[in-house]
């Protein structure tokens, strides 16, 4: 299966199957249900330039950034496991780096209108929300359990 190159940052809106979006409450991202008062985060997904380093066949490399504020998702240890955060900076800089900046690299899955966001530095944990919602986001390993791990990408 063909992945598309997106150089220019795509902007769109990320909701899970229960229609809940993304929103930023401080300095963390949330899942609430889409109301036309909620006003979603703006993220942009840029491909990596370097796919020959990374695996194949796990879906295709991205980075997740965040429009206003310029902040960027990113994956790190918190004591034994590893927790999804945001740090400020551009994606277009993670783009033009020499070689890929794993802790910041999401493989990106499509399957029909669903998709998952696996981390790169920690393969096999997945961007999730509670399926409760009102949690902020956070990285699991336990796909369709407690935690909501499909999304779609809305432009």
């Amino acid at each position: 299966m063909g992945e598309e190159l997106l150089v220019d940052p795509q902007p769109m809106n990320i909701q899970d199957i229960n229609h809940r979006v993304w929103v930023l409450q401080g300095q963390t991202l949330i899942a609430v249900p889409r109301k036309h008062h909620t006003v979603p985060v703006t993220v942009s997904l840029v491909t990596c330039q370097h796919l020959e380093t990374l695996e194949e066949d796990r879906g295709n490399p991205i980075y997740l950034g965040l429009k206003e504020p310029e902040l960027c998702l990113f994956c790190t240890k918190d004591g034994e496991w590893p927790t999804l955060q945001l740090k400020e900076q551009n994606i277009m800089d993670l783009y033009n780096e020499p070689k890929p900046v794993k802790p910041f690299l999401f493989y990106h899955s499509q399957s029909g209108r669903n998709c998952t966001f696996e981390s790169v530095a920690f393969p096999g944990w997945f961007i999730a929300v509670s399926s409760e919602g009102g949690y902020p986001l956070i990285l699991t390993q336990e796909l369709g359990k407690a935690h909501v791990t499909d999304f779609a990408l809305v432009a």
